[in-house]
């Protein structure tokens, strides 16, 4: 699985473009979002095939910044705090978020400064 980082003008349309131009080549969404801040628009998306999904982008004139492999964990939904465990087992491991969402399969997905790091730390939800 591979997040797409995805610069988009701040206003409207423009997610709308994004998602035209992957539906007209195949290209499947599986989890992701999009946020305004200070007036850019920033868009990470996570796709089975970044590469595809990256080419479709670009081809539509799109902004591609990073294409970046993800750490997807599954958290306990029954048991409260399990995004503070998860989270600290990242920060004592000196390992630092840099994106956190969750994709259609009710996953929590992260990109985080270490993959190597972060992959030992988070162990325990890799189920």
């Amino acid at each position: 699985m591979h997040d797409l980082t995805i610069d988009l003008d701040d206003e409207p349309g423009a997610l709308a473009a994004m998602g035209e131009a992957l539906g007209a080549t195949g290209v499947s969404v599986e989890g992701g979002g999009m946020f305004v801040v200070g007036g850019r628009a920033v868009a990470h998306f996570l796709f089975h095939d970044g590469e595809a999904a990256s080419a479709a982008l670009r081809a539509a004139g799109l902004r591609v910044t990073a294409c970046r492999e993800v750490l997807a964990r599954r958290l306990d939904q029954d048991r409260p705090g399990q995004l503070g465990a998860i989270t600290r087992a990242l920060a004592d491991a000196g390992v630092n978020i840099e994106v956190l969402y969750s994709d259609h399969d009710h996953r929590l997905i992260l990109i985080v400064d270490d993959p190597r790091a972060g992959a030992a730390a988070t162990a325990a939800w890799d189920r």
